[in-house]
């Protein structure tokens, strides 16, 4: 079944629709810029700074921008990136997916099917928001997982067998099956590995590149997947099948970066670049459709949506994870880190 819709004409005029829709390759690469000079910069302060402190808020802003990457790989993949199918695809890839083991290609055929189906039972990413609410035992297991690593784990493990193959397989098509799937990906990997060797900080590859990767985007990734349709109050309605969730400061520097927090308004006009999310949301809340839109105060306020669930409830093993239900084939967040965008 596909997703109900609503007209873009009946959100906004014509003049606010030609507004939004712009698209600006240098508001593109200047996303990408700031998410890698935070990267660098926080492996740089820890580089001078070496101490707990440092390391850990090194790990919370690396993880974000990791995130970041994938949401900027995200409007690549709806062609918002920048001007221009050639240029907007290669700064996707090589500079936003690749470097967190993602594709853009491939995200993009499993991602427009989300779009197409969003809520309703074909939906590929219902998996991600149909076990909410859950309690809050239930999430805080989720949590343990997600930040000491389980859960990248298990997701880079099956993104790693998907991409060897059939054991029956020949070796040369094994071979081309690997390259397709991580082959680009461990190569721009190896050169970050190279660059941060090269300025005698490699330690900072597996400490402040990987850790992160495998634990804060995990937590933030799983955050953002919950606020944007679980607990959603109507699946049939486009204006409260997917949620807007209100972030300060703290929350964009550390949970939701680059307007991911703008998801309804991501819904309502999927080919509006990030960066125009929030114009689109002013308009929308002096229009006619306001008092319906759904929009939360925090992700705090999600969460305790999330898991209102009794504890009483509270079932150990019940709810099978996302990690072991998701598809071999898909898109590993990086990943499921833009799978429900």
């Amino acid at each position: 079944m596909n997703a109900p819709r609503i007209r873009a004409r009946d959100l906004m005029t014509e003049q606010e629709l030609m507004e939004v829709r712009t698209r600006s390759t240098w508001k593109g690469v200047a996303l990408i810029a700031h998410a890698w000079a935070l990267i660098l910069g926080s492996i740089a302060m820890v580089a001078v700074w070496p101490n707990p402190f440092t390391f850990l808020l090194a790990v919370g802003i690396i993880g974000s921008r990791q995130l970041g990457l994938a949401i900027l790989m995200h409007d690549g993949a709806h062609g918002s990136l920048a001007n221009g199918d050639k240029l907007n695809m290669f700064l996707s890839q090589w500079f936003c997916a690749y470097p967190v083991f993602a594709e853009t290609r491939a995200y993009r055929r499993y991602h427009l099917q989300h779009h197409a189906h969003t809520q309703q039972d074909n939906d590929p990413d219902l998996i991600l928001s149909a076990p909410f609410p859950i309690t809050q035992p239930s999430y805080r297991r989720k949590f343990w997982r997600d930040i000491t690593g389980q859960t990248g784990y298990q997701q880079r493990k099956a993104q790693f067998l998907n991409a060897i193959g059939e054991p029956a397989w020949p070796l040369r098509q094994r071979a081309a099956n690997f390259w397709e799937k991580l082959g680009p990906q461990i190569v721009v990997n190896a050169i970050l590995f190279a660059g941060l060797a090269a300025a005698g900080v490699w330690w900072a590859y597996p400490l402040l590149w990987l850790t992160p990767l495998m634990t804060w985007m995990m937590v933030i990734s799983r955050v953002r997947n919950i606020a944007e349709h679980a607990v959603v109050p109507d699946s049939n309605d486009p204006l409260r099948n997917t949620r807007t969730t209100r972030a300060g400061f703290l929350e964009r520097l550390f949970v939701a970066p680059y307007y991911v927090n703008y998801h309804l308004e991501h819904h309502l006009l999927f080919y509006v670049p990030c960066y125009n999310l929030r114009r689109v949301h002013e308009i929308l809340t002096r229009g006619p459709h306001a008092a319906r839109m759904e929009v939360q105060p925090s992700y705090a306020a999600v969460l305790r949506l999330a898991t209102s669930r009794p504890k009483d409830q509270d079932r150990p093993g019940e709810l099978v994870s996302n990690v072991r239900r998701a598809r071999t084939g898909a898109v590993v967040d990086g990943n499921q880190a833009a799978s429900g965008f």
